[in-house]
């Protein structure tokens, strides 16, 4: 038969009190966070390889991997593989090391 025991005033008293100390923070971080970002779509269309204004801002990063690309340039993984093997065919940058996974490129000093 058996159950739970009942608690004490004590007892109730502080598991009431931890209760309303996690509501206030979840209310704190609720404010503090503002709304809810609103998630844009990655583009399919790569940005023009020909573009100054690209390569330079490709120079301004150490390394260049497809994920990191994808992240500038907000655009999917695959766009920014394509995007890559293009610099690469144009002679803007440089394979360093790669596999049938990551290819890694940097730009040529």
């Amino acid at each position: 038969m058996g159950g739970k025991k009942k608690l004490g005033l004590k007892q109730m008293e502080r598991s009431q009190d931890k209760r309303d100390a996690e509501d206030e923070k979840e209310a704190k971080k609720k404010e503090k966070g503002g709304g809810p970002r609103e998630k844009k779509a990655a583009s399919i269309i790569h940005p023009d390889a020909k573009s100054d204004k690209n390569v330079g801002e490709l120079k301004k990063m150490g390394v260049l991997t497809p994920y990191a690309v994808a992240t500038r340039f907000n655009m999917r993984i695959s766009a920014a593989k394509d995007f890559l093997e293009e610099l690469e065919h144009n002679g803007k940058i440089q394979l360093v090391s790669g596999s049938h996974n990551l290819k890694i490129y940097k730009v040529p000093d």
